[in-house]
C-alpha cells in the first residue's frame, strides 16, 4: 500500500486559489513533511503528534492526509477545528477548493454540494467507503457518537477545554475510534503557553523527534536553533545560520540543501505515539532575514514576543507569573493638562456596583500606543434613572489637545453581570446608536475579546460576550512594556495610587481541572475596579474594529489641508461643490 508521501507526489495537484504554488506536489520541497505524513499511514502507529510553528505547511499535510484515506484507504474521517465556523471556513476554503476540485482522482469521487443527488453538504462529504465528516470542538451535537477511524484534530491548543457540558473534545474524539483496531488520531498544533498546552502535553509523551540537518561545510547533523541565527546589528539582510560543529555560516542555499537532506530521529522510545516538533527555521518559504525582520519588530513588546515564539519557532511561552508592581507603574505617569496630540480615539469602560458606578476612559494613538486619562466614579442606586443620566454626562464628555482638536468618547462597554442586569439592558438598548454596549464576561483559554452580539435576553439588549481572560493576557503583557512606541500604555497623573494598586490586584496561575492545565487570574488584592474598567475599554475598542493607523493617516491629511481663501470679487457666481457619496467604515465616519 502506498504511504501518504507517495500518493500525494503521484495524485495531488494544488490549486491556485488556495496555494501560492501551483500545480503538482511534490514532497521534496518540504523534506521534513514526509517523515510526518507517512507516520500518519504507518499501520504500528495509532497516534501522531505535530507541534510546528507556522509557514510549515501543516494545512496541506492535514489535507494530504485526508486525500490519502479517501482515494487509496477509504474510512470514517473526523476533522475537528476549534469552532464550527473554522470548520466550515477550512471546508470551503482548503478542502473543496484546494483538495477535492484540484485533484482530479478525488473530484471523481467526491461529488460537489451543489449536486442535487450528492446527499453531501459543507461539513459532510461522502464517498465510496467512507465519509468525511468536519466539526467544531466547541460543538457537543459534532461529536455525538458514531464510530471513526481517523481523527484529525487541528490547532488543538484553541480547543475550548470543554464541548459544551460533555467534557473534553479530544477524548470525545478519542472514543469514537474505540471499535477500529486500525485507529488514527493525528494532533496538530501551534503551542501556546507553557504548562497550558494541548499539544505540548501530547508532544512530551510521544517518542519526540526532532528534525536533524546535515551542515554542507562539514556533514555534521544537528537541529536548528534560533541561537545560532547570527545578523549583523539592525541588519536582518545580513541574516545567516552558523554551524554548530565547524562554526561555517550557511547561506539561505545551504540551509535549504541540509533541510533537503535531514531526518528524523526520535529523543526517547516509541510506545504508541510519534511526535515532530520543528520550527520556522526550517521553512523553505520563510527566509532566515524575514524571521530576524519579525523578531527585531516584537522583541520589546511581551504580547507580540509571545505570539512569534508559538508561530515562528513553534514553543511554549513560559510567563513569569510574577505580579505586577504597582509602585514601578505609579511612577509612569505623566503630567496630561491637555489631551495628548497623539490620543485619535477614546473608549471607556464602565464597572456596575452596588453604590456606584466606576468608569475609565482611555485614548488610542498609532499602533495601539494607550493613554489612561480619568477614573471617574458616581455615587448612587444603579436602579435609579439619576445615576445613568449622571453617566451621560461623562460618556459625552469631550477631551481637546493643546492645539484645539476636540476628541470624544467613541464606544464605552458596560458590564451586566452584577445585580443590575435590567437596568445596563435598558440604558445600553436606549443607547445603542452611541457604541455604548452591554457586555458579559466569559471565562477561559482562548476566547475572542468579544463575540458577536446576542439578544437572547430578557432585555432584547445586543450583548457581547467578552474573554475576560484574552484581555487580561492582552493588558499584563502591555503594561510590562517599558519604552514607549507600539502597544505601550501610558497613565495620566491624575490617577490615584488606588488605581494601581487595583490595576495590579490579580496575577495569572496555572490550575490543573481533570487533568489539563489551565490558567486563572486570582485576587491578591480585594478591590479590582481599575483592572476590570481597563478590561471593559479594551473590550469596546476591540468592537469597534477601527483600523488606527488608518485613522491616523485621515486625521493628519485633515491637519494639512489649508483652508481655501475665495476672492469674492472675481467669483462673483461660485460653484457649487457635488455631494460625494459617503464612504463606509468607521475610519471616516467616526465624528
Amino acid at each position: 500500500m502506498l504511504s501518504v508521501s507517495e500518493w500525494a507526489d503521484s495524485q495531488r495537484r494544488l490549486d491556485s486559489r488556495s496555494s501560492s504554488e501551483p500545480g503538482r506536489w511534490y514532497t521534496s520541497r518540504a523534506e521534513y513533511q514526509r517523515g510526518i505524513m507517512d507516520a500518519c499511514s504507518d499501520a504500528s502507529i495509532p497516534e501522531v503528534v505535530v507541534m510546528a510553528g507556522a509557514q510549515l505547511g501543516k494545512t496541506e499535510v492535514i489535507l494530504n492526509i485526508i486525500g490519502y484515506y479517501i482515494d487509496n484507504d477509504p474510512s470514517p474521517i473526523l476533522v475537528l477545528q476549534p469552532t464550527v465556523d473554522m470548520a466550515q471556513a477550512f471546508s470551503k476554503d482548503r478542502v473543496t477548493a484546494g483538495l477535492l476540485e484540484s485533484t482530479p482522482c478525488l473530484r471523481e469521487k467526491v461529488k460537489s454540494a451543489r449536486s442535487r443527488d450528492s446527499g453531501n453538504t459543507t461539513l459532510h462529504k461522502t464517498f465510496p467507503g467512507g465519509a468525511l465528516t468536519m466539526v467544531g470542538a466547541n460543538s457537543p451535537a459534532g461529536l455525538a457518537s458514531r464510530p471513526i477511524r481517523a481523527v484529525l484534530c487541528d490547532e488543538v491548543d484553541r480547543f475550548p477545554a470543554s464541548a459544551g457540558n460533555e467534557g473534553d473534545p479530544v477524548q470525545l474524539a478519542r472514543k469514537r475510534t474505540a471499535t477500529f483496531w486500525n485507529r488514527k488520531i493525528i494532533m496538530v498544533s501551534t503551542p501556546t503557553n507553557k504548562n497550558a498546552s494541548r499539544i505540548e502535553d501530547a508532544y512530551e509523551k510521544s517518542d519526540q523527534r526532532k528534525y536533524y540537518v546535515p551542515c554542507k561545510h562539514c556533514t555534521e547533523g544537528q537541529t536548528l536553533k534560533w541561537s545560532n541565527v547570527q545578523w549583523e546589528e539592525d541588519q536582518p539582510e545580513t541574516a545567516k545560520y552558523l554551524c554548530d560543529n565547524c562554526d561555517a555560516l550557511w547561506s539561505e542555499a545551504d540551509r535549504m540543501w541540509s533541510i533537503r537532506n535531514g531526518q528524523w530521529i526520535a529523543l526517547k522510545p516509541f510506545k504508541g505515539v510519534a511526535g515532530f516538533s520543528i520550527s520556522g527555521i526550517y521553512s523553505p518559504w520563510t527566509p532566515l532575514a524575514d524571521g530576524v525582520r519579525d523578531f527585531l519588530s516584537v522583541k520589546k513588546n511581551p504580547e507580540q514576543l509571545r505570539v512569534w515564539t508559538n508561530t515562528y519557532l513553534g514553543e511554549t511561552w513560559e510567563d513569569s507569573g510574577e505580579r505586577l508592581d504597582e509602585t514601578e507603574l505609579a511612577e509612569r505617569r505623566e503630567d496630561m493638562p491637555f489631551l495628548p496630540d497623539e490620543v485619535l480615539l477614546i473608549t471607556a469602560g464602565v464597572d456596575v456596583q452596588d453604590n456606584r458606578l466606576e468608569i475609565e476612559t482611555i485614548g488610542w494613538g498609532k499602533d495601539d500606543e494607550s493613554y489612561v486619562l480619568d477614573i471617574d466614579i458616581l455615587y448612587g442606586d444603579p436602579s435609579t434613572a439619576k445615576l445613568w443620566a449622571d453617566l451621560d454626562t461623562i460618556l459625552l464628555r469631550q477631551y481637546e489637545t493643546a492645539g484645539g482638536r476636540k476628541v470624544a468618547i467613541r464606544g464605552a462597554c458596560v458590564d451586566s453581570g452584577g445585580h443590575f442586569t435590567n437596568s445596563v439592558y435598558q440604558y445600553c438598548k436606549r443607547n445603542y446608536g452611541r457604541r455604548i454596549f452591554a457586555i458579559k464576561g466569559v471565562g477561559g483559554e482562548g476566547k475572542p475579546i468579544a463575540g458577536r452580539p446576542s439578544q437572547n435576553n430578557v432585555g432584547k439588549c445586543p450583548l457581547f460576550g467578552v474573554g475576560v481572560n484574552t484581555v487580561k493576557d492582552l493588558v499584563f503583557g502591555r503594561l510590562k512594556i517599558r519604552e514607549e512606541g507600539p502597544g505601550y500604555i501610558h497613565f495620566s497623573n491624575r490617577l490615584t495610587d488606588d488605581f494601581f494598586k487595583q490595576l495590579t490586584a490579580e496575577k495569572k496561575v496555572i490550575r490543573f481541572h481533570k487533568g489539563f492545565s489551565r490558567g486563572e487570574y486570582i485576587k491578591v488584592h480585594t478591590r479590582n475596579e481599575a483592572l476590570d474598567c481597563m478590561v471593559y475599554a479594551v473590550a469596546a475598542y476591540a468592537i469597534l474594529n477601527v483600523n488606527i493607523n488608518a485613522l491616523a493617516i485621515k486625521i493628519e491629511r485633515e491637519r494639512d489641508v489649508k483652508p481655501v481663501v475665495v476672492d469674492k470679487s472675481v467669483n462673483k457666481h461660485p460653484v457649487l461643490a457635488r455631494n460625494k457619496p459617503r464612504q463606509g467604515g468607521f475610519v471616516n465616519s467616526w465624528r
